[in-house]
């Protein structure tokens, strides 16, 4: 029991101070891309060429959408004069799937819920997590929210287990044929009002996975999503920094470093 304790003693406070202090993110993390419009040489393919997800357009301007994007590095790596490249940036969660598509100024931050919503779910928020056909990828950064690192449940958010304690679902992957009515029956197993968050490119977009007859691009054909977070998977501060901006915990432009 001592060595227990002492080694408790020892291990100290492992809670990170985020969002009351600033995050400490790993250097190697690919977050907010950052574009260069003016070092990009119009008719230069080379990004768009090497990228697997065709997360890249060019509409007179570099634009990416996070929402295909797999954080690969490929575009920044084929790009002759670094005018794309990531940065350390984790913030990436959006309310709309048209705020993905970013250009210079990244994409458009997730906004809190109407007051309403606030009222009902602002202290306290819970989400029956799906996996509809996921790597397990997404799945475990979802669930190292829940570790001591983390520590989910200190802002009032929790994963539950059945659709009957949840408030909303979290769904990862395209949403493959096989999980299409579990998915739905989940829902509808969530008493409303339900909010959808869509975590990582498989449920956003269907990722590497989009245009196969198996799958369906994601759960926004679906049902209807409040909060997309992009990533392949995404860092479990960027599925934290959504869900609190969700709740309104967050001012819009809160520094990530």
């Amino acid at each position: 029991m001592f060595d227990i304790l002492k080694a408790r003693h020892h291990q100290g406070f492992r809670t990170i101070g985020w969002p009351d202090s600033p995050a400490v993110v790993p250097d190697r993390l690919r977050g907010r891309p950052v574009l260069d419009e003016a070092a990009c040489r119009m008719g230069c393919r080379a990004c768009l060429d090497a990228c697997p997800v065709e997360a890249l357009t060019w509409e007179g301007a570099l634009r990416m959408d996070l929402g295909r994007c797999l954080f690969c590095g490929r575009c920044a790596e084929a790009c002759p004069t670094g005018a794309l490249r990531f940065g350390n940036d984790f913030r990436l969660a959006t309310r709309r799937r048209e705020d993905l598509v970013a250009g210079r100024d990244g994409p458009r931050l997730a906004a809190a819920l109407d007051a309403e919503m606030l009222r009902v779910f602002g202290r306290s928020l819970q989400f029956r997590q799906v996996s509809a056909g996921g790597c397990n990828g997404c799945e475990v950064d979802i669930n190292v929210l829940t570790t001591v690192v983390f520590d989910l449940g200190r802002f009032g958010l929790k994963i539950v287990a059945s659709p009957r304690h949840a408030d909303g679902l979290i769904v990862t992957g395209p949403v493959t044929e096989n999980m299409r009515l579990a998915v739905g029956k989940t829902f509808e197993g969530v008493p409303p009002p339900r909010l959808v968050v869509a975590v990582g490119a498989c449920a956003i977009s269907g990722g590497p996975f989009r245009g196969h007859p198996e799958q369906h691009d994601g759960v926004g054909g679906l049902l209807p999503v409040d909060l997309y977070v992009p990533g392949c998977p995404p860092h479990p501060l960027t599925i934290l920094d959504g869900l609190l901006r969700l709740i309104g915990r967050l001012p819009p432009e809160t520094p990530s470093r």
